[in-house]
């Protein structure tokens, strides 16, 4: 029974995952592939220095509310293998269920069947995932997100750094033992395998900073 949850919600999720707001707000806003533009990938960050502000909430919507209803699906049906504890409400399957089907949207994300495999990194989804499982938990990678991208500028390191506060949160606190951190590491694994190019710019010092001033560049202009 759990096995075959398992399967449904990987498939569920993924499906859903695959769903990818920035080249959906691209090609119904702009008339454009953001895939084309830029660095190529099908995230926020390269949306807004291509296309700017125009669109971005849209992506977002798409892109949050994607992975809430894959996290919630995971949740609701692989819940129904366990039991919630009497005092606390905790549902060890319900965890997993939601930390695994985020994963699996997380995949969708990277490499949407809809697209030719070509998505984006799944930093925002991560993210979600993160508040979903705990949301002070959430609220701490987000924090750390923000603080590495303001004193670096670098969206990438603060992503990789966000992302790696995820697993470790859900270890050290104690959320249900082993397996859910060791969801939440595939996570960060999948995070840090999408930004290998960026990682090898890091160590070279060649990775282009994000710019807090400067006007986002709009297509066409």
């Amino acid at each position: 029974m759990t096995t075959f949850l398992l399967f449904i919600i990987a498939i569920a999720a993924y499906l859903l995952g695959a769903i990818n707001g920035a080249i959906i707000a691209s090609k119904y806003i702009f008339k454009k592939d953001i895939r084309n533009y830029g660095s190529h990938n099908a995230g926020l960050t390269n949306f807004y220095r291509v296309f700017g502000v125009p669109g971005v909430a849209l992506l977002l919507a798409i892109d949050v509310l994607k992975t809430v209803f894959a996290v919630l699906i995971g949740y609701w049906l692989l819940g129904m293998c366990g039991t919630a504890d009497v005092k606390t409400g905790y549902n060890f399957y319900a965890e997993v269920g939601l930390l695994f089907a985020g994963f699996c949207a997380m995949l969708g994300h990277s490499y949407p069947v809809y697209y030719g495999l070509r998505g984006g990194k799944g930093a925002l989804c991560a993210g979600v995932i993160a508040l979903s499982a705990n949301f002070f938990l959430g609220l701490v990678c987000i924090a750390a997100f923000a603080v590495v991208l303001v004193l670096t500028r670098y969206v990438s390191l603060a992503s990789l750094i966000g992302a790696a506060l995820f697993p470790l949160g859900l270890w050290i606190g104690g959320f249900g033992g082993a397996l859910p951190g060791v969801v939440g590491l595939f996570c960060f694994l999948l995070i840090a395998f999408q930004h290998r190019e960026n990682i090898v710019r890091l160590i070279h010092h060649k990775e282009p900073k994000f710019d807090f001033k400067a006007r986002p560049k709009r297509f066409g202009e």
